[in-house]
């Protein structure tokens, strides 16, 4: 546990980079998978990977991450 003031700034710093790399993560997967359902063959993986994104950029802008 931080008891400091410049703890609790760096602790909150490392929150922020942890969903700014889940945002970051979701755009590029929704990215392949647009690319990869512009072909029919790879369409159902195009699919699947797009909402796996989707999902990721959801939840890094909603979701909390705390230690219990």
């Amino acid at each position: 546990m931080v008891h400091t003031t410049t703890g609790r700034v760096f602790l909150g710093f490392g929150h922020f980079l942890e969903h700014a790399a889940a945002v970051v993560l979701g755009l590029v997967l929704i990215i392949v998978g647009l690319g990869l359902g512009v072909t029919m063959i790879m369409l159902p993986v195009g699919v699947v990977v797009g909402l796996a994104g989707v999902l990721l950029v959801v939840g890094g802008f909603f979701a909390r991450i705390d230690k219990p």
